[in-house]
């Protein structure tokens, strides 16, 4: 059954609490006004944005003693031809011992702030094109609205944050937005410091992917990714990969389009993934995933054949009890099933929802198709 009722409301307990959000805009905001203030990096900024499933919808709440996190891109003026990698890197640790002493760590790609409540990523980038500044400074590029909250988000520099909406040129910046083309903005350049190298990334064409597929997947598609990452985090704690971005990607890749609900997503994408892999796991191998934007990259460059197989063993366990659980005609037996897949979060069954109901579910909320609208 699809249950779609119940499954607005396990989707409400897997988001974030409006405290871990109130968290991480209050940790964010700090940041970014404190690097904005910076005597020293501030003549080297162009402009500062979020990355992450944060801003692509995706996120779900931490679990155990894990916390909260967001992606804090630096767009920089810094010429790789002058500054290596290491260098670049340097430049912000006077800022991060001022105001993170003992709490930050240098990444291979990034530093990492860790709060009481909420971890910081801090990911700086070399100079884009001069062209490309004002996109980058745009409201499209350093809002702080996710694609759920704003949903006519678009790459452009008319388009305005939901704050900002009360200007009196409002409505006229909007419809350009709205009828023009989007920006194409190149990839960005991060340093890789263990390989003492520049490398691409592309946040901005993550975002808009991901904004397309959802509307691809009637608006359901960020909740499918959900779905299936607290699958995960109910069920395996090991392998620790594929997560995040990589696992993203891959429902991304399998997720068919058209879906028309949540529990039908979950089921196909599965399934779709224990298909296409069948050959690549009885020869212990793993797929190839391209970034979007960056198709050079295979996010998972970094996952082995070893967690890829165990993993895919994982998909098809789940597979099958999802289409157990969609298939059954009895609400309760559907509701026991979705519950024994997702957890505890998962609602509870009616006692007395056991009789055979042909695949319908009486509604227990006002329809808003495709709207997504408790997630």
């Amino acid at each position: 059954m699809i249950l779609q009722s119940d499954f607005n409301k396990f989707l409400q307990e897997i988001r974030p609490t409006k405290p871990m959000r109130d968290q991480l805009i209050s940790g964010h905001k700090t940041l970014r006004d404190r690097l904005n203030a910076d005597e020293d990096l501030k003549p080297i900024m162009v402009s500062d944005f979020l990355q992450g499933s944060y801003r692509r919808h995706t996120a779900v709440r931490p679990k155990g003693d894990k916390r909260s996190d967001v992606d804090l891109i630096i767009v920089t003026k810094l010429d790789e031809t002058e500054y290596t990698p290491k260098k670049a890197m340097d430049l912000f640790e006077p800022f991060l011992n001022k105001h993170y002493n003992g709490k930050w760590r240098p990444q291979g790609r990034s530093f990492g702030i860790e709060m009481s409540c909420v971890d910081l990523d801090i990911v700086p980038t070399s100079a884009p094109a001069k062209q490309e500044y004002g996109i980058l400074q745009s409201d499209a590029v350093t809002s702080d609205d996710d694609i759920f909250e704003a949903r006519d988000w678009r790459l452009h520099q008319s388009w305005l944050a939901l704050h900002n909406r009360s200007r009196i040129d409002a409505n006229l910046l909007l419809d350009q937005a709205a009828s023009e083309a989007e920006w194409q903005a190149k990839p960005l350049r991060i340093p890789d410091r263990d390989a003492d190298e520049w490398d691409d990334t592309h946040p901005l064409e993550q975002i808009r992917w991901t904004r397309d597929k959802n509307l691809r997947c009637n608006r359901h598609f960020v909740n499918v990714v959900k779905c299936i990452k607290w699958w995960r985090l109910e069920h395996y704690a090991a392998p620790a990969h594929p997560k995040g971005f990589p696992l993203e990607r891959l429902i991304g890749e399998h997720c068919p389009d058209g879906i028309e609900s949540v529990s039908e997503g979950v089921v196909k994408t599965l399934e779709a993934i224990v298909s296409s892999y069948s050959f690549l796991v009885l020869i212990e191998n793993k797929p190839t995933l391209p970034d979007y934007g960056v198709p050079s990259h295979d996010v998972f460059k970094r996952i082995t054949r070893e967690d890829f197989c165990t993993f895919y063993d994982q998909v098809k366990t789940g597979a099958d009890l999802s289409r157990r659980a969609f298939d059954s005609e009895d609400r309760t037996e559907s509701g026991n099933l979705w519950r024994e897949m997702f957890g505890s979060k998962f609602p509870e069954p009616p006692n007395n929802g056991s009789g055979k109901k042909g695949g319908f579910t009486p509604p227990t909320d006002p329809a808003t198709p495709g709207t997504g609208r408790f997630a």
